[in-house]
């Protein structure tokens, strides 16, 4: 038995039938790219990439043709996240940390995310696959916008870090103004922002956050969460959090003890965004009650071994300040 590239579980071929559903419309797919990681980057570099490159992370646009995804520049319904080249530690296990992530999203706290998998270069390097969200099947594209744009924030106007200068808290009053599904919705919004304190991601910025928008209604909902990783792995010295929980300078008083959010500064947040209170107890309970689940794996990825340990206890760390 080997183990999925999409799910992690035990399975005879390198994609579990669900997986191959959901990833491939059920194509019994070769997760060997036709290509190198040379081939790769001249082509990128040859042809006019519509795709954005945060950071440092190079993303490209591929389609499927008959058992094999194939590059392109139009009509593309993958992205292809490599090894990305930067100033980071271990970044030849970013596509891997990136697929546990997302898998630890969907599989154990039920975030609704893009399916996703492991391929690999023809020359056996990792690539981190994802099938795109914003992309029907018959080729017609969903208006999604970020929050940055919701914010009508850009490096322009708002200056360098205009990503990060901002607030969950603000990012809320943008969904109660946008979204009529509100009450439902602001949930899984800040769920996401529960979750990605637990996993450690520093980087959960407004662009790593969309609303879909319903031409026919004007109204928006939140698209599937994306761009998932523990970013405390590859980066030394990186803030808790990407944009600060409130609007304003309000801090617990276990924040100044301890300069770290606890579980006191994610209720106040719940109940400044107009959550019920219970409701957010049982949010965080959820995201501390899951341990095992997240454990098993993590053991069960491709991570390398060494990093393995690291990524449980980082998450381990998370969890106590939540239960404080």
């Amino acid at each position: 038995m080997s183990k999925c590239h999409g799910c992690l579980k035990e399975t005879n071929d390198s994609y579990c039938r669900t997986c191959l559903q959901k990833l491939f419309n059920g194509r019994k797919i070769n997760y060997i790219l036709p290509f190198t990681r040379p081939e790769f980057n001249e082509q990128r570099m040859n042809q006019s990439t519509r795709l954005s490159i945060s950071g440092v992370q190079v993303k490209y646009s591929a389609k499927l043709e008959k058992k094999e995804l194939v590059l392109t520049d139009e009509g593309g319904r993958y992205i292809l996240k490599p090894i990305p080249y930067g100033p980071f530690q271990q970044m030849d296990n970013i596509p891997a940390n990136e697929h546990l992530t997302m898998q630890i999203a969907s599989q154990v706290f039920d975030i609704n995310t893009p399916p996703n998998g492991i391929m690999y270069f023809k020359d056996g390097e990792i690539v981190y696959t994802v099938k795109r969200f914003d992309v029907l099947e018959n080729g017609s594209k969903l208006l999604q916008e970020d929050f940055a744009q919701l914010a009508n924030r850009s490096e322009e106007n708002a200056g360098k870090n205009y990503k990060y200068n901002y607030s969950y808290e603000e990012m809320a009053e943008l969904m109660k103004k946008y979204v009529a599904a509100y009450p439902v919705e602001i949930e899984k919004l800040y769920s996401l922002i529960v979750f990605n304190y637990l996993i450690c991601n520093g980087d959960a910025h407004l662009k790593n956050f969309s609303l879909f928008r319903n031409e026919q209604f004007g109204d928006y909902t939140l698209t599937p969460a994306y761009d998932l990783m523990n970013t405390k792995m590859h980066v030394k010295v990186e803030p808790d959090t990407a944009l600060q929980l409130f609007k304003d300078d309000f801090m617990s008083e276990e924040f100044k003890s301890g300069s770290k959010y606890t579980r006191v500064d994610f209720l106040e947040l719940g109940k400044r965004i107009g959550i019920k209170t219970d409701r957010v107890e049982n949010i965080i309970s959820r995201f501390t009650s899951k341990e095992e689940k997240i454990i098993e794996l993590v053991n069960n990825s491709f991570l390398m071994d060494e990093l393995k340990n690291r990524y449980i206890e980082n998450v381990a760390l998370r969890r106590d300040r939540l239960m404080r």
